[in-house]
Formats: structure tokens, C-alpha cells, sequence
């Protein structure tokens, strides 16, 4: 793959540190949430990583809609990022909520959000890796 674009982050001090971007567009204070014993005063992994599939995923989305020909430019996706034990270790899981306009109907909604979860790179990386539940609402 030629990559069309590359992202450089840098993390420090892990979840209870901080995260920039080599630009500066992103400089965030990292704690882990109350519910696995932080204070929750900053973001998390998984909030960032809900927030970058559910944009990745809208995009793939605006793209299998194009050419289909369907508008959905009023749909919106919501990544729920779940973190707990797996094994000896940590493991994910995904629930996409796509809620798709009143224009697409039923059939036509589940065969996009199904291709745009074929091309979304998120759901390509992730694939076979983690379980990602889709949810057309």
C-alpha cells in the first residue's frame, strides 16, 4: 500500500499521560475512566478510537451512498468502544449505531452500511480481530 497520508502521534506516560499529534491539531490529557479505577479527568484509547471509526465509517458511508446514488449525508454513526478482560489480557468490542434519513429505505440502508463496512479502513483493520456489531437505526 502507498499511503496517501500518515498520522504521527505520540503518547507519554500511557492512559494516565497525554497524546499530540506531530502538527499540534491534537494535544489531550489521557486518564483512564472512573469505571476501571481513574479519576476520569481526560480522554481515553477508547474514546478517541470511537471517535475516529464512527468518522472513518461515516465517510465510507458518504462514499458506497454516492455511488449508489443514495443521499445520506444526514446520517449519523456512533462508535460504542466496549475495553474489558480477554483472555490474559484486554480485547475490544464495537457496536456502530448508523442512524441513516428517513429517505433510505430499510433494504437500501442495510446494503450500504454492509459496503461501507467492506471499504471503511477502520472495519478493514479490525476485521477478524475484534467483534464490531452494526446497528441500523
Amino acid at each position: 500500500m502507498d499511503a496517501l497520508y500518515t498520522a504521527v502521534a505520540t503518547a507519554t506516560h500511557g492512559r494516565g499521560g497525554r497524546a499530540v499529534t506531530s502538527d499540534g491539531k491534537l494535544d489531550v490529557k489521557l486518564a483512564p475512566p472512573v469505571e476501571m479505577g481513574g479519576d476520569g479527568a481526560g480522554t481515553n484509547p477508547e474514546q478517541l478510537f470511537a471517535a475516529g471509526y464512527a468518522a472513518c465509517f461515516g465517510s465510507a458511508l458518504g462514499l458506497v451512498g454516492r455511488q449508489a446514488k443514495v443521499d445520506v449525508t444526514e446520517a449519523a454513526v456512533t462508535a460504542e468502544v466496549g475495553i474489558g478482560k480477554q483472555g490474559e489480557g484486554f480485547g475490544l468490542q464495537v457496536t456502530l449505531r448508523v442512524e441513516l434519513p428517513d429517505t433510505v429505505d430499510q433494504e437500501t440502508g442495510r446494503k450500504l452500511v454492509e459496503t461501507a463496512h467492506q471499504v471503511c479502513p477502520y472495519s478493514n483493520a479490525t476485521r477478524g480481530n475484534i467483534e464490531v456489531d452494526l446497528v441500523i437505526e
